[in-house]
């Protein structure tokens, strides 16, 4: 009977968690994007923090969009926790500097009490970074309630300690060539009319969907399951950095990947072209193979980019369905977007992308 349910109303239910998941508003993003660097910058102690990145010294990996829940029906993080505490041993061995990018803990479906219970494991991982003065954690609108200083008294300081701190941003601030740029973190939540603090979408994730979602055990991941919005949402980011000087903006959010201000479609179309200019007849084809094969994942997206500014990041996220989790490292002088997932019951970095940071400096002139 649940998995007939699970066929007949997934897709109406997947519609309905997108209407009320997700509605970002360029004027309104562009505004408090804006408003949060500008703050940061004025030294406002309550949004962010600056700090000084030596790009060929310091490592950082940053993860964001955990949706850390309490391992029921409606717990999008289970499948992934594998992954992503296999990963932060790694990070840890190799002394990173950790960035948790906002809705590590799901929230809007989950009392804070229950899920700090449920998480051992993982915050005990986490608290490796802390240790060693290595860990920055950013709220965002899943994990809003870790913007008030009660509450991180009251759940996270009992477990990471007095000094723990939550910001809503952090700035990176690189010399490179006698110049300075600006590499800006924030969730991206920011702008959007039904994330941004909005109390009747979390009233509906957990009062409407999470109920049906213990008993369907359906993952959709809004809004990663709907690259309309995410498309949307995304470009709206890309745009707004694109438009600052000297600055990288890495978000997180929508739960779809980008590096370097391209997706995998429009890295593909990108490559389709060139092999089309070259002639080279295997290239094209497999390459529209796998066009073909991410035509589902990427129904209704809105613009292919082929040589855009490469000025915006995004981590996607740690609860995708399939146990994969993908974040962005910086290290050794390089920016990479990172997959880890699990083959022969191993976990494994993968390396999807990556280009120099001087490169990318370059471009964003």
């Amino acid at each position: 009977m649940r998995k007939f349910l699970q066929w007949l109303l997934k897709k109406p239910i997947t519609k309905f968690a997108d209407k009320i998941s997700s509605a970002p508003d360029r004027d309104k993003v562009f505004k408090s994007l804006s408003q949060l660097l500008k703050r940061i910058h004025s030294r406002k102690k309550d949004k962010g923090i600056i700090r000084e990145l030596d790009i060929q010294k310091d490592k950082i990996i940053i993860f964001s969009d955990q949706h850390k829940g309490i391992r029921d029906g409606a717990d999008d993080f289970k499948l992934a926790e594998k992954n992503y505490l296999a990963a932060l041993d790694y990070y840890h061995a190799n002394n990173f500097q950790f960035v948790s990018l906002g809705d590590s803990e799901e929230l809007w479906k989950n009392t804070p009490q229950k899920v700090m219970k449920h998480n051992d494991a993982c915050f005990a991982a986490e608290k490796k970074f802390e240790e060693k003065n290595n860990y920055y954690r950013v709220f965002g609108n899943h994990d809003l309630e870790w913007k008030y200083k009660l509450q991180q008294t009251i759940f996270l300081k009992p477990i990471f300690g007095e000094q723990t701190k939550v910001f809503e941003g952090i700035v990176f601030k690189v010399e490179y060539n006698d110049e300075t740029y600006t590499i800006f973190l924030a969730h991206g939540h920011q702008g959007d009319q039904r994330s941004d603090g909005n109390p009747f979408s979390a009233w509906v994730v957990a009062n409407v969907w999470s109920p049906v979602q213990r008993y369907l055990q359906i993952s959709i991941n809004t809004p990663a399951t709907s690259f309309t919005l995410s498309d949307k949402h995304n470009i709206m980011m890309h745009d707004w950095s694109s438009m600052q000087k000297n600055l990288i903006f890495i978000s997180g959010h929508t739960h779809k990947p980008v590096f370097a201000s391209l997706d995998h479609i429009d890295r593909l179309t990108r490559q389709l072209e060139q092999a089309q200019k070259n002639n080279d007849q295997p290239a094209i084809e497999s390459t529209q193979q796998e066009l073909e094969k991410r035509k589902k994942e990427y129904a209704g997206k809105q613009e292919v980019k082929i040589n855009p500014k490469p000025c915006y990041f995004n981590t996607g996220c740690c609860c995708f369905d399939d146990g994969d989790i993908t974040g962005i490292e910086i290290a050794n002088g390089n920016i990479r977007l990172i997959k880890w997932n699990e083959e022969n019951e191993q976990s494994n970095r993968i390396v999807l992308e990556e280009a120099e940071l001087p490169y990318i400096f370059e471009k964003l002139k």
